[in-house]
């Protein structure tokens, strides 16, 4: 979560006259930052990380778990704690989490007043020992907000609550639903970040588009579920607001999980990596080749299969988070003619990249999208300021959407020295990448933010997939790695990872060859055997032909672990790539073992043999004692479940075996480092 600007926010209606306005002067501050960054050079090569929580408060007694809304107090908490300081922010009853020169975590708040996000204090290098310390900072980060919790809350890594906005009390404190500015029938505007902008924010989505947003998610169907489904939950009398009229008026579909606010989705918890380029080509570079993994790595960290208490027939969390903020009108959608809005907008605000922006010869025109929408008047202007035509594309894209909080205070004068009506647009714009430029007033470069992976229950979890995609950008900048493939394909690959257990049963589709085909057998380089190592660079121009054949369908253990062809001419694995990296830099083999660790991870979830987080979840479901087969999530499942989550993420609890589906013992996880180098 950015800063958050404080002043006087617009309702719609007026946020409406001055959305051009503040479009056309984000173009300024726009072109402002190009010409001051365009030639920015030799920035560190740094990354970062962002770990969401949801606060959960355990009701023992009662066997009952529910969301606490103490976000503030908490924050306020590790704030004032003047002890932190005072140690320099080591724990000092965890000798293998001390960080005696380490600058202390930062903790953010988020949507929903039951979450925190947590970041390092600073950011990571990308020298293999720096990797090293992810996972215990990650610790150390959940260690420091649990000490600042009620005995009985906890920060559980879970993407969502499986109960929100259920009939039962399922916050604390309790408010009851609905309010002037979701109008959830569900959930309490309480619920969200008092802040002004996220209120805001969530009203003046639901003003634009006329009617509340709308989430359905296809329900689970076991042996006893209803069928047809009608959610039970929804009341179909309620007359408080006028969006009530949106449940007769189709909003409920059949075999569907209905809700109605942007808590549902904004208040998901996920994992985000942020990358620093040495310079603005090798940002975009960055983006592109980044852009094709999005979808596989959401399929491989799918673990979101429950929602307001139902089992759904999906494992991910990102198109309810999309349908939580989409802010299209009727005719946007193409539901009605275009008459008032300027444009048929194929996507929501939160969605899948539609943009390739890299200057690169192997950037055919038949991978970009045929139908983008783009403002060209703002396109125009920054063609005109002297950026390229790609990235002025890309950007005017971006700014084909309305911004949705506007304070009055901002529009008093334009000021090129900051960035604040630029990052209206551009921070509302939630692609599954995200380009940012340097902000005037830090040393910070050129950043591409990686965002489509799902938060996982443990610290190494998190932390080994946060290392994987950080030796993937080594592999690609070191290699030249070639990973295009059509928008399109992008954009389904999305739709595919949503499907249940997709990360076995689904194929996506990837690029076949990332480097050119004078290639030669990998000896003595950890590559396992029938794979390649490239030998020159994918430079210059891809060869013309059919871009169809550049790409194929793929398993995500193709994908990941490679594929077994004879003469070695399939897809060689992004992990065996990763390991091609690692050999030409002579890592120690300490360092090896303990990286082995993480990349062991990676592939066994890719190949099958451990468990997605969705997978776990859903079995502890469906084999607990009082699952009726009827696709419902009791209270009482949730708290089993919840408790659950949290043991795992406790040494004790994977001593007691908790989790080993999907995380694999403590002793394998030692026999496949070893075995692995």
């Amino acid at each position: 979560m950015g800063l958050l600007a404080v002043g006087t926010p617009l309702d719609w209606s007026e946020a409406k006259k001055r959305a051009s306005h503040v479009r056309e002067w984000g173009i300024e501050q726009l072109l402002a930052i190009w010409r001051r960054a365009k030639g920015k050079e030799r920035d560190a090569l740094l990354w970062g990380d962002e770990i969401e929580y949801l606060v959960v408060a355990f009701e023992d007694q009662d066997r009952n778990v529910k969301l606490s809304l103490r976000q503030a107090d908490i924050l306020t908490a590790l704030a004032k704690d003047e002890s932190l300081k005072e140690h320099g922010g080591v724990v000092p009853d965890l000798q293998s989490v001390e960080r005696k020169n380490e600058a202390l975590p930062v903790f953010h708040p988020e949507f929903g007043r039951f979450m925190l996000e947590a970041t390092p204090g600073k950011p990571w290098g990308i020298n293999c020992k720096d990797l090293l310390d992810v996972e215990p900072n990650m610790k150390w980060r959940r260690i420091l907000a649990k000490d600042h919790m009620h005995g009985n809350e906890f920060p559980v890594t879970l993407t969502t609550f499986p109960r929100l906005g259920t009939k039962d009390e399922f916050i604390t404190p309790y408010f009851p639903p609905s309010g002037p500015k979701l109008r959830s029938q569900f959930l309490p505007d309480e619920i969200a970040n008092p802040h002004i902008r996220f209120p805001t924010l969530a009203a003046n989505i639901r003003a634009r588009r006329g009617r509340k947003v709308e989430v359905n998610v296809p329900i689970y169907r076991d042996e006893k579920t209803p069928w047809p489904f009608f959610d039970p939950t929804v009341n179909y009398d309620l007359h408080l607001w006028p969006e009530d009229d949106d449940v007769r008026n189709g909003a409920v579909k059949e075999n569907y999980i209905y809700m109605d606010a942007m808590a549902y989705g904004m208040g998901s918890c996920c994992l985000q990596i942020t990358f620093q380029s040495k310079n603005i080509s090798e940002g975009r570079t960055l983006y592109d080749q980044l852009s094709p993994l999005g979808p596989i790595m959401l399929a491989l960290t799918a673990a979101t299969p429950i929602y307001k208490g139902f089992l759904a027939d999906t494992d991910v969390r990102w198109n309810q988070v999309s349908a939580s903020v989409d802010d299209r009108t009727p005719e946007e959608l193409g539901e009605k003619p275009l008459k008032n809005d300027r444009w048929r907008i194929p996507k929501s605000r939160y969605a899948s990249n539609s943009t390739y922006i890299a200057q690169d010869p192997r950037l055919r025109p038949e991978y970009l999208d045929p139908d983008l929408v783009t403002d060209e008047k703002l396109k125009a202007r920054l063609i005109e300021g002297g950026m390229d035509e790609l990235l002025a594309t890309h950007f005017a894209h971006l700014f084909i959407r309305d911004p949705i909080v506007i304070f009055s205070e901002d529009l008093l004068e334009l000021d090129l020295n900051k960035t604040d009506h630029f990052e209206n647009l551009q921070s509302t714009n939630w692609q599954h990448m995200r380009f940012k430029p340097p902000p005037p007033d830090k040393d910070t470069g050129w950043r591409v933010e990686f965002r489509s992976m799902e938060i996982q229950m443990t610290d190494f979890e998190n932390a080994a997939f946060s290392i994987f995609i950080v030796l993937v950008t080594r592999a690609i900048l070191s290699f030249d790695l070639n990973f295009y493939i059509p928008i399109t394909k992008v954009t389904e690959n999305m739709e595919t990872a949503h499907r249940r257990n997709a990360v076995l049963d689904e194929r996506f589709y990837f690029r076949k060859r990332p480097f050119p085909s004078r290639s030669t057998k990998a000896n003595g380089t950890g590559t396992p055997s029938g794979t390649t190592t490239p030998t020159t660079t994918s430079r210059p121009a891809t060869p013309p032909g059919e871009v169809e054949d550049e790409y194929e369908l793929m398993t995500i253990d193709e994908i990941i672990n490679g594929q077994s062809r004879p003469a070695g001419d399939g897809f060689p694995g992004l992990i065996p790539l990763v390991e091609t990296y690692l050999d030409s830099i002579n890592v120690d083999v300490q360092t090896r073992c303990e990286l082995a660790r993480y990349l062991s991870l990676i592939r066994r979830r890719a190949n099958g043999e451990l468990w997605t987080g969705a997978k776990w979840l859903r079995h502890f479901v469906g084999t607990h004692a009082e699952y009726k087969k009827d696709s419902v999530v009791s209270e009482s499942i949730c708290y089993d479940l919840v408790k659950a989550a949290n043991s795992i993420s406790t040494p004790e609890g994977r001593r007691e075996g908790l989790g080993d589906e999907m995380l694999g013992t403590w002793r394998e996880q030692e026999e496949s480092a070893i075995s692995t180098v």
